[in-house]
């Protein structure tokens, strides 16, 4: 699909505050997904991910923002809101865009691991009742390094636990 060079430009703003969110989730040790709600050219709500901060395994960036945009313009549907997000949404995150009945889907890059969109589950889209307009790979080298770099950061701590945990079960 080609889009014109006001609706791309716009994409690239909104997904650069997107990223900022990432950022504040990866501050917070939770994985660096971020998302903002764009109505009439200004953003609504803004949030990331928050399941472990939260302990509630629902506080993706995707829903928080849908939750922030819905109380702010009074209503559960969400027509002619777009939504960015850093990563392509979950299965949990999909199913509340549609019934949230946004316009478009913007975001940087799949996730082949839980990703609903194109990814590994690929929830069919054609057979609900709301037609959704979904771009992806607006920024996707900018998403793609912050999840990179934020799990390479992680796993050498993670390696260091495992070899603790394995050292003091040889003791037992």
């Amino acid at each position: 699909m080609i889009l014109d060079n006001k609706i791309l430009e716009e994409d690239f703003k909104f997904m650069d505050q997107a990223i900022l969110e990432a950022g504040k989730a990866w501050k917070r040790g939770e994985v660096p997904v971020g998302a903002v709600a764009v109505y009439d050219g200004r953003i609504i709500a803004k949030g990331h991910n928050q399941p472990i901060s939260g302990t509630d395994p629902t506080a993706h960036a995707e829903i928080i923002v849908l939750r922030k945009a819905a109380k702010k313009i009074g209503n559960y549907r969400l027509p002619g809101l777009t939504l960015y997000v850093t990563t392509e949404p979950c299965p949990m995150c999909l199913g509340a865009i549609v019934l949230a009945r946004i316009k478009r889907l913007v975001y940087g890059i799949n996730d082949p691991k839980s990703g609903a969109v194109v990814s590994r589950l690929r929830f069919e889209l054609r057979k609900t009742n709301h037609r959704l307009q979904i771009i992806s790979g607006i920024r996707e080298e900018e998403c793609q390094q912050l999840l990179k770099s934020f799990f390479r950061e992680k796993r050498p701590a993670r390696k260091k636990e495992r070899t603790i945990v394995e050292n003091q079960n040889s003791f037992k």
